[in-house]
């Protein structure tokens, strides 16, 4: 891969921008060049008059594996879980529909991309965790898109297992619209909600996602810098570091049993 090619492509046809997470060496996690190219691509639909919708999607097997463990220290470590809660809330700002369409493994800050988009449909193909907990982290700042979303107790679950669940199980709790049972299926589901959203007025569409989303907007304003903090305060952790190492290195943490 060279430098020029981006790890966002971004296209837009019958009034949709696709947004397309394109970064394989890294199971397009998010590394601060692609957050900043997805940043980009958001922008370019909002200033589009003619589009009514924005699909977010990837190639490859992983939607999206999370944060980029090589960029997680730094001086200041705030920084990656701040630039996260941005681009979350980039994704809820954004006039346009914003919809996640996912047939591949989705991880940690993954689903908060997930969480933030308005309307999520996978594949057979996808499977989600929460897999901060073995790592000696918590879901901090991906907690708040999702958690005026989640079951309670779904979220308690996986929250602290770490488990991983299937498309079925991400609807019923709520981190899905819809889960289809094909791929072909999921081009379905999509063609219909992209059907329906052409339809409706740029201020229509705007004013009725701002409605929707106002718990998730009152969860951000209440709680990212503290969530922020947090985040920070685990990352720079022993624990934490034992964990990223052990990941890394492909072998079980200091404290399993």
């Amino acid at each position: 891969m060279t430098s020029a090619e981006p790890l966002v492509r971004v296209s837009t046809v019958d009034a949709v921008t696709t947004l397309t997470l394109d970064s394989p060496h890294n199971r397009n996690a998010l590394s601060s060049r692609l957050m900043s190219e997805l940043h980009a691509g958001l922008a370019v639909a909002a200033a589009n008059r003619d589009v009514r919708a924005v699909v977010l999607t990837h190639t490859g097997k992983v939607f999206c594996a999370g944060a980029d463990l090589s960029e997680a220290t730094g001086a200041d470590p705030t920084v990656g879980p701040r630039g996260l809660v941005e681009l979350q809330k980039a994704i809820v700002d954004c006039t346009k529909p914003v919809i996640a369409v996912v047939d591949g493994h989705a991880r940690a800050g993954g689903l908060g991309l997930i969480g933030a988009a308005d309307l999520a449909i996978a594949g057979p193909a996808a499977t989600f965790a929460f897999t901060e907990v073995r790592l000696g982290l918590a879901p901090a700042v991906i907690s708040l898109p999702l958690r005026p979303k989640l079951d309670p107790r779904a979220a308690s679950r996986y929250y602290l297992t770490g488990e991983v669940f299937d498309a079925a199980e991400a609807a019923r709790i709520g981190l899905l619209t819809r889960a289809a049972e094909s791929t072909e299926d999921t081009g379905v589901v999509l063609k219909g909600l992209l059907d329906a959203l052409r339809q409706g007025s740029p201020q229509g569409l705007a004013e009725s996602k701002r409605l929707a989303n106002a718990e998730v907007v009152r969860s951000f304003q209440r709680d990212a810098d503290e969530l922020v903090q947090l985040s920070a305060r685990l990352f720079g952790s022993a624990e934490a570091q034992e964990g990223m190492r052990a990941f890394l290195e492909k072998r079980a943490a200091a404290w399993v049993r």
